[in-house]
């Protein structure tokens, strides 16, 4: 295990390295999207933690990354934190309200559980509207601050975010993968297959659920912080019930008990909205095909890998198939 963990570390520095020398190569537009790229695989990493190894559904983990988005801003406009410390907050505070919600979440289950979390992602955001100090639906604008200037003058805002969020979703990739791999992880796993056994052999099935609740969420606190760093403003529309499913969706096409594939869903959900408007212009730019496509193809795609690939899609198994073919 302990060789495995090195492997990882020494193949996320490789990737960590080879992503640097990416940002410089390609437009800002691209930059953006490996940025957006990112803060999904944060937050499909949380829905893996939460569903995939303890079993427990969630449909509004979009609301999560609200409550850290709208903390960390709040620190950083009123407190006028630093960038990293906005980032830390965020963290504790989507962690401090998953420890609320988890305590409650512990004592349901299935689709009352899914009911909750979809109410929650549907009623939350729209609460920073009644509140003056949360900015109302024109938000609150979130700079977290220039990049150093030793990067030089011609080092853009928009490559400094993606350096930041590739960052962080290489960091919390390592966090998941040896959480996942802990005495905390194999609980998660015998509890979400066997409950009655794993409560009989001494795991506290409370305790152990409201702990993935907690962890997931203050993961999704960080990809919602995120989120509004490379929008610069912080509002309810940045958190529609589309993102929760979006993300779901996601964690599906990577396989929900598979947290390497969580790059695999992050890419093809940031590649929806391109192939949409790509269709869109072939059917004639009509407005209302290019509005809805997305939420339309992400739902497809959704029902489609439930019926044909309900592990997700295995890139390992589909090149191992390949080169039996060519060989």
């Amino acid at each position: 295990m302990r060789k495995s963990r090195i492997k990882l570390a020494l193949e996320l520095i490789a990737i960590a390295i080879a992503l640097f020398f990416l940002g410089n190569s390609v437009s800002d537009f691209r930059v953006y999207e490996g940025a957006t790229v990112a803060l999904y695989v944060i937050a499909i990493c949380s829905i893996i933690l939460l569903t995939g190894y303890s079993g427990q559904i969630s449909l509004g983990h979009g609301a999560l990354m609200a409550v850290g988005a709208y903390a960390a801003v709040l620190a950083r406009y009123y407190w006028h934190t630093s960038g990293l410390l906005s980032l830390i907050i965020a963290v504790l505070a989507a962690a401090l309200f998953g420890l609320f919600l988890g305590w409650a979440a512990a004592r349901l289950r299935g689709p009352y559980l899914a009911g909750t979390t979809l109410a929650l992602a549907v009623g939350l955001p729209s609460l920073a509207n009644q509140f003056h100090f949360l900015g109302g639906e024109q938000g609150l604008n979130f700079d977290i601050g220039a990049p150093p200037k030793f990067l030089g003058s011609n080092f853009s805002t928009t490559k400094w975010y993606f350096w930041i969020c590739s960052l962080a979703a290489l960091i919390i990739f390592w966090l998941v993968y040896n959480l996942l791999h802990s005495r905390f992880g194999r609980q998660w796993q015998a509890m979400r297959s066997a409950p009655v056994s794993a409560a009989i052999s001494g795991i506290n099935i409370a305790r152990s659920k409201v702990l993935a609740f907690t962890i997931s969420s203050g993961v999704a606190g960080l990809a919602g912080a995120l989120l509004v760093m490379t929008l610069n403003l912080v509002t309810p529309s940045a958190f529609p019930l589309s993102l929760s499913f979006a993300i779901v969706t996601g964690a599906v096409l990577a396989g929900i008990t598979r947290l390497g594939g969580a790059v695999v869903g992050a890419l093809i959900i940031v590649a929806i909205p391109d192939i949409a408007d790509q269709i869109a212009i072939k059917a004639g730019g009509v407005e209302r095909v290019s509005a809805n496509l997305p939420g339309f193809i992400t739902s497809l795609l959704l029902i489609l890998t439930i019926l044909f690939a309900p592990n997700g899609a295995n890139i390992g198994k589909f090149m191992s198939l390949r080169k039996k073919k060519t060989s």
